[in-house]
């Protein structure tokens, strides 16, 4: 079988090319060109048996007003490309597209049946991604991504504070924290894949969310640093501006509709997480 990727080039989208690649399905990179090109799109879409949609703007930067123009069209006008594509195309398809746990209101325990939406402006944006990713002809899954933990990503900038002996909580600690390993991060996608009832929508995170105050102590542990220096709110608002909510709060998520599924997370816990990682 063969997968269209976006996002190829990006921290999970390198990881799932990889992956696939390693079990025998062919690849074909949906570069930024072809987002230019409603003829290379299709060519490229209509070769794929399943089209796995990653592409972003990064979050972790300010959200200046332009910036913030950027977020959304990065995601919403890139997911609108590939859906015209799909429904131009003349096979059945596969379509994972991506959204994200911001979606949610903060610290309350949510899963796919059970939520209150956020009230931020990644709320907006994962609304209107979803909402394009479901007009395509295709069986739609949506992942509604948490925290990816893996060799590299954001596991990678967190851990040089710490090693340089200077880490420490983010705000007050106690906002959630929702991750997933990459590795069942993958194994998700490939049952999505495999199963031929699974559509909608699929928090990826594991079943046992942390707290920021936890997953420091923890790493801090691994790594056996001291952990003292906490990161204050009003600093990261100074350097994100209203970017900086995805770190001070944090979401509470349970992956429901996979576990029902049968699926099973070979990591569930952060210290299973970090010591496999570290």
């Amino acid at each position: 079988m063969t997968i269209a990727l976006s996002g190829s080039s990006g921290f999970v989208g390198s990881y799932l090319y990889d992956y696939f690649e390693g079990l025998g399905y062919s690849i074909i990179a949906i570069d930024r060109d072809d987002f230019s090109s409603e003829t290379q799109m299709l060519e490229k879409i209509s070769g794929a048996d399943i089209i796995i949609n990653l592409v972003g703007a990064t979050i972790l930067k300010r959200w200046s007003r332009s910036y913030k123009e950027i977020l959304y069209s990065s995601r919403i006008e890139t997911t609108n490309s590939i859906v015209k594509a799909i429904n131009s195309s003349d096979r059945e398809q596969i379509f994972i597209s991506t959204s994200a746990i911001g979606i949610y209101e903060n610290d309350t325990l949510c899963d796919e049946d059970n939520y209150t939406y956020g009230t931020s402006y990644l709320t907006d944006i994962c609304r209107d991604w979803e909402i394009e990713a479901h007009k395509a002809n295709a069986r739609v899954s949506i992942f509604r991504l948490s925290l990816i933990l893996g060799d590299g990503g954001a596991l990678q900038k967190m851990l040089l504070p710490f090693k340089l002996g200077v880490g420490g909580i983010i705000g007050d600690g106690t906002q959630p924290l929702s991750f997933v390993h990459i590795s069942d991060l993958a194994r998700a996608y490939e049952w999505v894949i495999k199963e031929p009832h699974a559509k909608g929508l699929f928090n990826l995170s594991t079943p046992q969310p942390t707290t920021n105050y936890h997953f420091t102590q923890v790493l801090a542990t691994k790594l056996n640093r001291p952990a003292f220096i906490p990161l204050p709110a009003f600093i990261l608002k100074a350097l994100l501006g209203e970017g900086a909510t995805i770190l001070i709060d944090g979401q509470r998520v349970y992956p429901k509709r996979l576990l029902e599924s049968g699926f099973e997370f070979e990591f569930q816990g952060i210290e299973e997480v970090l010591e496999d990682l570290i």
